[in-house]
């Protein structure tokens, strides 16, 4: 007699915290969702939409960590990697539809708006491959490759079109330097401030959409002063180590 094509284990049952746990995972997942309607909103110029699910997509990223900390995801479920699965979403949403969306849009032109969507995707790639992109204090060691953030500052203050390919050949090159760089959440230093900054570069950020990506100029001032800060402040943190190390 054959055996069965399937078979159910037995005496092995799900338990309550192996699902909540597992559910966690499948909030993760749902960023990949999201990433795919981004991807159909670049693919159709509706640029408004494609930041807002991109915007959904951040703050599933943002809350999923310490979900999966608080249940103890890792050690309830040590067959399910929560960090290659929010990596592999991550370099889609940080990374691949951003590029995809500098090279429609073409605002820097048909060349360099090519060649700079190839420098992201591609020095993402290595920077996605190494293991030691983060410091005791929890910086990111080199540009984070945060091309959402930096892509959609792009399209709200819209620079020119060499001053956008110098920022982008700039962080490609600053994510291969060991400077630091902010995680606003995980940073406890400094934290008072740097989460309200970046809570305030959000709320810039759904004006713009809002305002359906043409920006009223105090937008764009905004988001530029902000998000220079987030991308700056990792820096002086690691020129000044006792800069707020007294407010934790």
């Amino acid at each position: 007699m054959k055996p069965p094509l399937f078979t159910r284990p037995v005496g092995k049952k799900v338990t309550w915290p192996q699902a909540k746990a597992f559910s966690v995972h499948l909030l993760t997942a749902s960023g990949s969702f999201l990433a795919f309607l981004s991807l159909v909103a670049a693919s159709e110029q509706q640029w408004s939409a494609m930041f807002l699910w991109l915007g959904l997509a951040l703050l599933v990223d943002g809350i999923d960590g310490p979900i999966a900390r608080k249940l103890q995801v890792k050690e309830v479920l040590p067959a399910w990697s929560g960090d290659t699965l929010d990596n592999i979403i991550d370099y889609v949403t940080y990374v691949l539809i951003p590029a995809f969306a500098l090279y429609q849009r073409g605002f820097m032109g048909e060349g360099l708006s090519f060649i700079s969507a190839a420098i992201i995707v591609v020095s993402s790639a290595i920077y996605y491959a190494d293991t030691g992109m983060k410091t005791k204090e929890n910086f990111f060691k080199g540009f984070p490759v945060v091309w959402n953030m930096v892509v959609f500052t792009l399209f709200v203050i819209k620079p020119g079109e060499w001053t956008s390919f110098a920022v982008v050949v700039i962080a490609a090159a600053l994510s291969f330097v060991p400077v630091n760089f902010l995680h606003p959440v995980r940073v406890k230093r400094l934290r008072w401030l740097n989460l309200p900054v970046f809570l305030v570069w959000c709320g810039f950020g759904a004006a713009a959409v809002v305002q359906g990506m043409d920006a009223a100029w105090w937008v764009r001032i905004g988001t530029a002063a902000a998000g220079g800060y987030l991308f700056s402040i990792g820096a002086v943190m690691q020129l000044f180590p006792s800069l707020g190390s007294r407010r934790q």
